[in-house]
């Protein structure tokens, strides 16, 4: 059964559930800013309540919660730096005084708690000046450190812990053989055992454990392909299991023996399903979506770019015969990937006659840690050649009419898609950025510490240390270059694009005869209302029609 639990005027982007089932936690914050303070919901009803009334407000990625349902942490970013709050939770659901058991000045992510929350293991990338993460496992009662894990050259990303009392392992991943590839860490034990899975390609990210702790359920992340498979920790067999093609995420073993997961393609709406713990077969559906129009499929395509670099990208195509207007899209992050997903805006621009291609462009993951890390340092440079490219083989197939190809995106996106614009002006009908940054150096001075810290590490350093490579990575330094036309979507309370860097550059295009609209709204990064989305994909589409004619 689905039902609604929140009705916040900007929206609820995510909750973390108790172990016990009886509350939600979630990030109140102002207006969708993402600073604020977490709350608890009852699932039952009720009012929420606020779980860290005494502090200031802070910025987080996000709220945990032991499975044994002993204890809360959470990672809180300010003018101070990272700091690891961690209570006792108890079964009366009262939640003890907030210490905190870390304090770093760097990047950090987590905290992941053990299953019966006496341990925190900690990501911190403290003195290393790049995204590259170490572990600190941190005893929650007393705050000491009790071990680290480093890996000089690699990055370290925690999972989760063996779902037993008493179990300290912890599952984890590398990044050291070029992939991410699974391991057990055991802290107090000081010992480590690799996951052994010959022939299979990739990255593979840790989906979680089996109620027993025996069997692990893994993902493995391809070249943006996604494949379940489950080890067995006693035998090391690795099986691959045999479910729908498209994309698997939020997979986890239920007490029943099935495998929950949701699953989506380019032409079907994400649903729960369930999956025989065994052959990974569908048996089921758990959660189906709403109803909509019959989708395209896209397919997975490959065109090479500069460096002798191959670029993988997902295309779908309109009814009738090309040249068509395309959409040419690049996701944020960049530490992320598109995968085949059900997408409502690609899916309208192919109800309205234009091709559409999604690229995963360099800085992209799952292509390996070289593929990924190309990029550092000298951002928004190989994944504009990576964009040109996609440009000519669109064309060279007959896919694309040349005149008629526009930029899109957001977020990290969107700054592609400014970035484009300014660099190689003359390859693009137009462009619409959403949520985008314009300058890296006046987006540092009003972004929120976490991703002042994300900054940091990505570039190797403040603009302070280093202004070159900032303000080459900038939009607003080719503004003066720009010829087409533009349209931005912005959240006047975004604390990851903060809104006086865009309109420095609306300010600076408008004065030298620029074409450019932005189009603000009141909330933070993206909106979360569905009339809103709409509304935007509308004005997104009236936009294309003017520059295509």
């Amino acid at each position: 059964e689905l039902r609604q639990l929140t009705d916040r005027e900007r929206g609820t982007p995510g909750a973390t559930i108790s172990a016990d089932g009886r509350h939600a936690y979630f990030l109140d914050d102002e207006r969708g800013n993402e600073i604020g303070h977490y709350a608890r919901l009852p699932l039952t009803g009720g009012p929420a309540e606020d779980i860290t009334p005494d502090l200031p407000p802070y910025n987080s990625f996000g709220l945990t919660a032991s499975a044994g349902g002993g204890r809360l942490a959470f990672m809180a970013a300010g003018p101070e730096g990272f700091q690891v709050y961690s209570a006792p939770l108890a079964a009366d659901h009262a939640i003890g005084p907030w210490q905190v058991i870390w304090r770093g000045t760097a990047l950090a992510l987590g905290p992941t708690l053990s299953h019966d929350g006496d341990l925190a293991v900690v990501e911190s990338t403290e003195g290393i000046g790049k995204l590259e993460a170490f572990f600190e496992a941190v005893d929650t009662t007393s705050g000491s450190v009790i071990a680290r894990l480093v890996e000089p050259g690699a990055n370290l990303s925690a999972a989760a812990f063996a779902p037993l009392p008493g179990d300290g392992r912890l599952l984890a991943t590398s990044s050291a053989s070029g992939f991410n590839r699974p391991f057990l860490w055991d802290p107090r034990r000081g010992t480590r055992k690799e996951i052994d899975l010959p022939g299979i390609e990739g990255d593979i990210r840790p989906a979680g454990w089996s109620p027993d702790g025996r069997r692990l359920l893994l993902t493995q992340v391809f070249q943006a392909k996604t494949t379940l498979l489950v080890a067995d920790l006693d035998s090391g067999r690795v099986d691959r299991l045999d479910h729908p093609a498209g994309t698997l995420s939020s997979a986890r073993f239920t007490a029943g023996g099935e495998i929950f997961s949701v699953w989506q393609d380019a032409a079907h709406p994400a649903r729960l399903i369930a999956l025989d713990g065994q052959t990974g077969r569908q048996t089921r559906t758990v959660l189906a979506p709403g109803q909509v129009p019959p989708g395209r499929p896209w397919r997975s395509v490959t065109f090479p770019s500069t460096d002798d670099v191959t670029i993988q990208g997902w295309l779908g195509v309109p009814e009738g015969a090309g040249p068509f207007p395309v959409i040419l899209e690049t996701h944020g992050g960049p530490t992320a990937v598109m995968t085949e997903v059900f997408s409502p805006s690609a899916q309208a621009w192919l109800d309205h006659g234009f091709a559409f291609l999604s690229i995963n462009y360099r800085g992209s993951t799952t292509f390996g840690k070289a593929f990924e890390e190309s990029i550092w340092g000298r951002l928004g440079s190989v994944e504009i050649d990576d964009m040109a490219a996609a440009r000519d083989w669109l064309v060279g197939e007959g896919i694309a009419d040349p005149e008629k190809i526009l930029l899109t995106g957001g977020s990290y996106g969107g700054y592609l898609t400014l970035q484009a614009l300014g660099r190689r002006p003359d390859l693009w009908a137009g462009g619409m950025a959403a949520v985008a940054i314009a300058d890296w150096t006046l987006m540092y001075e009003d972004l929120a510490e976490t991703l002042r810290g994300y900054m940091r590490a990505i570039f190797g350093g403040t603009p302070e240390e280093k202004p070159e490579a900032m303000r080459a990575a900038s939009p607003l330094t080719y503004v003066d270059r720009v010829r087409a036309p533009i349209l931005v979507i912005q959240g006047r309370n975004d604390t990851r694009c903060p809104s006086r860097q865009m309109e420095i550059y609306e300010d600076r295009l408008k004065a030298r005869g620029g074409e450019i609209e932005v189009h603000w709204f009141d909330a933070g990064h993206g909106s979360y209302e569905n009339e809103q989305r709409i509304a935007f994909m509308e004005r997104m589409l009236r936009f294309a029609y003017q520059v295509i004619g």
